[in-house]
Order: structure tokens, then C-alpha cells, then sequence
């Protein structure tokens, strides 16, 4: 493990993986991850920022309950 990972994944290494290699790319991607729980399928909560594990309250309101959000405006 790198020096300068972080001590733990949320997400698992993958050479397959596709960068995101624009802005809009990449907030389209956060979009669908902070709907998914209100999808007819799970129908977890009202509003993305009403699921307690998404990251939505924090991009909203700039609360995170865990201290696990990491900001990507800050990169």
C-alpha cells in the first residue's frame, strides 16, 4: 500500500478502471451515485441528503457526520 493512501478503501483497486477526465464526466457520475437511494428499486430516502451514507449533505451543507468525505474541489 502506498504511503499515500489512506488507511481504508471504500473502493477496490482496478486496472480496469476509466478515469474521469472532465468536470462534467465526473459530476454526472456523483449525480447518479447521490440519486441511486431514491431509486423505485430502493427507495431509501426523500432526498439525496436524507440518506445518512451519502455524500450529498456534505456537498449540500457541508456536513459530514463520519469525517470520511474526501472534498475533490480541494485537489
Amino acid at each position: 500500500m502506498d504511503a499515500c493512501d489512506r488507511e481504508y478503501r471504500f473502493w477496490k483497486r482496478d486496472p480496469l478502471a476509466i478515469m474521469l477526465s472532465s468536470d462534467k464526466a465526473f459530476f454526472q457520475k456523483m449525480e447518479y451515485i447521490h440519486h441511486n437511494p431514491l431509486a423505485g428499486k430502493w427507495n431509501l430516502a426523500e432526498s439525496p441528503e436524507d440518506y445518512l451514507w451519502s455524500s450529498a449533505n456534505y456537498y449540500a451543507h457541508g456536513l459530514d457526520p463520519f469525517g470520511i468525505v474526501h472534498d475533490y474541489r480541494l485537489d
